[in-house]
């Protein structure tokens, strides 16, 4: 599979992505094997979880589905947030990353993170602090590249602060943005290619509703992401039904579904080093990796744009 390296200097990237967000809490860790394998098969080596996920579950499962083929793998993570209830104090945001970066080390059963992404940037504490802490874990060697999540355009700004003092800069940035939620392209995206980040978008297939499993005035089938939480339920609009039937249309025209169409227009994009996308069978890991052989044509991913 095609690789990207992510910005200006970061790891390169296998363009399409296994999120293990479901380890832990969709899937057990027998599945997360199969599905961890099913992706390396498939020329999938960029393998994203976060502390957070399934409780610290999904880094102790990808670790132990990689195994003795770790090195063949570039794994991302997240660090959690500083609590949201602990009054800032400075030195507090510093040693939550440390202290994440000791324990996704040990769940994972590596020795080293290669993408170390801020999951939520912190409200309180100054992007330096964050920036210092991840310099000081890059160089210590348990880090290898940093990126930040979850951003607004002013933060991307924001963290330029690192090339001012020395400090290893945030690589890339990772964003929620695919067919149906592209409010993104109004200032984060932009702001991260004037600052030479790579983009890693997130839920590309909208929470399934890019994959032509619900269906206009039927029941959410049962057991689906959507059938569980009332939240990505919402999107399930009127308006999304109309854009995904046209998206169904022009893929069908030439010969792809509508998931290979929702991966490659966000490969389409400059920005974008790679795209994270999530599975439960390896059924949907092969069925994402199809989506990297598509390439749109520029006048394909100029119709799309209009939508």
């Amino acid at each position: 599979m095609e690789t990207r390296t992510l910005g200006k200097a970061g790891p390169a990237l296998t363009v399409v992505g296994l999120g293990c967000n479901n380890f832990g809490m969709a899937i057990d860790a027998a599945a997360a094997d199969r599905v961890v394998h099913a992706a390396l098969d498939a020329g999938i080596t960029h393998f994203d979880t976060a502390e957070m996920y399934g409780g610290g579950q999904s880094e102790e499962m990808l670790g132990a589905a990689l195994g003795a083929r770790r090195d063949e793998a570039v794994i991302a993570t997240k660090f959690l947030p500083r609590p949201a209830d602990e009054p800032y104090e400075p030195g507090r945001l510093a040693a939550r990353i440390r202290e994440g970066a000791e324990l996704s080390l040990r769940r994972l059963g590596t020795d080293r993170i290669d993408l170390y992404y801020q999951h939520v940037p912190d409200p309180e504490a100054p992007v330096e602090e964050a920036l210092e802490a991840l310099d000081g874990l890059v160089r210590a060697g348990k880090v290898l590249h940093i990126a930040s999540s979850n951003v607004s355009g002013d933060q991307i700004a924001g963290a330029a602060a690192a090339e001012a003092h020395g400090w290893t800069a945030f690589t890339g940035t990772q964003i929620h943005w695919n067919l149906l939620q592209r409010d993104v392209e109004r200032d984060v995206v932009p702001a991260a290619e004037a600052a030479g980040l790579g983009v890693v978008p997130y839920f590309p297939l909208a929470s399934g509703l890019l994959t032509g499993k619900y269906r206009r005035n039927q029941p959410f089938p049962e057991g689906t992401r959507l059938a569980r939480n009332e939240r990505l339920a919402a999107g399930a609009t009127d308006e999304n039904f109309d854009r995904l039937e046209a998206y169904e249309a022009f893929a069908a025209e030439r010969g792809h579904t509508v998931t290979e169409l929702a991966i490659a227009w966000l490969l389409a994009q400059p920005a974008v080093a790679s795209v994270i996308a999530g599975a439960t069978r390896p059924a949907q890991v092969a069925a994402n990796a199809a989506a990297a052989t598509w390439r749109l044509s520029a006048e394909e991913a100029s119709a799309l744009a209009a939508t």
